[in-house]
């Protein structure tokens, strides 16, 4: 018989963690290894104390998302997004970026050996692969159980990330469910997502809701400090995400993408913090890097 699941209200991120707070206590979980790392000196005085207040990113800055390799910041960029493998890099303000709702790629395997019954199962029983990620899997989020044994595996790389220095974190795929074929749903995800707000917030650092432009003003009530919205002036999505964050949005545009220039111009008359990129978020020393400031 599997377990109750917990509703999750979104009336307000306090309700909405009061009564997952009397859900089923959390496991303890494995702190993860982040061998050579050196933490930097972030501007939020918040991160490492306990329950401080976060402080989100600052509007308007200029804009790096090295997820694809960490680099120095280019001048004028004071916001960068890496990888929770990577070190801050110390401009300014940090996001650190993990996996909040599918396994990273190379880290299947481990979840399939560690995590079994957290890896999302087709009625088949195999692990259900992100079409456009094959080598992501989905995470369950479908029981209060399992939601809170992934919260302590994401939530120890939440805490890496501020013991790291940095000032905020970014957990992706929060729209796993449009993936799942049913399986889970908005409101499983949404609960999950609540968990690592609570975690986040109570090491002091912002956490950024990752598109799912469909949860439209649910996202920053249930405690969502900012979002980071990729291609949005390609989807038609930006104005939506503007009517949820005002201009608390870390903008991602494509050069892939048709009319990439048009589209890169207008975003930098929002007044959010915006960066165009190719869409492998490569290294300078790759040919096909593309870094495009406001």
């Amino acid at each position: 018989m599997l377990p109750t699941r917990c509703a999750l209200p979104l009336a307000s991120s306090a309700l909405a963690l009061a009564l997952l707070a009397g859900c089923t206590a959390p496991a303890s979980a494995p702190t993860p290894a982040r061998d050579g790392l050196e933490p930097t000196t972030s501007v939020s005085a918040a991160v490492g104390q306990e329950n401080a207040a976060p402080a989100p990113p600052p509007t308007g800055a200029g804009l790096d998302y090295q997820l694809g390799g960490a680099y120095p910041p280019p001048d004028g960029v004071t916001v960068v997004v890496r990888d929770v493998t990577d070190s801050p890099a110390g401009a300014g303000y940090d996001v650190c970026y993990v996996n909040g709702f599918q396994t990273q790629p190379g880290e299947s395997e481990t979840w399939l050996r560690d995590h079994p019954s957290l890896v999302l199962r087709d009625d088949d029983g195999d692990p259900v692969a992100d079409p456009g990620w094959p080598d992501e899997l989905l995470l369950d989020t479908s029981t209060d159980t399992a939601r809170r044994e992934i919260a302590q595996v994401v939530g120890a790389q939440v805490d890496a990330c501020a013991d790291a220095g940095y000032d905020a974190v970014e957990p992706d795929n929060l729209d796993s469910f449009t993936r799942s074929d049913g399986a889970l749903t908005q409101g499983d995800n949404l609960a999950l997502a609540a968990l690592l707000i609570e975690r986040a917030h109570a090491r002091g650092l912002a956490i950024g809701q990752k598109n799912t432009v469909e949860l439209g003003a649910d996202g920053p009530a249930l405690g969502f400090d900012f979002v980071v919205a990729e291609d949005c002036a390609v989807h038609d999505e930006c104005a939506d995400y503007a009517a949820a964050y005002g201009t608390r949005v870390l903008e991602i545009e494509y050069d892939d993408e048709p009319g990439f220039t048009d589209r890169l111009a207008a975003a930098c008359t929002r007044g959010v913090s915006v960066v165009g990129r190719d869409r492998g978020l490569s290294t300078p020393d790759d040919p096909g890097y593309a870094f495009e400031p406001c």
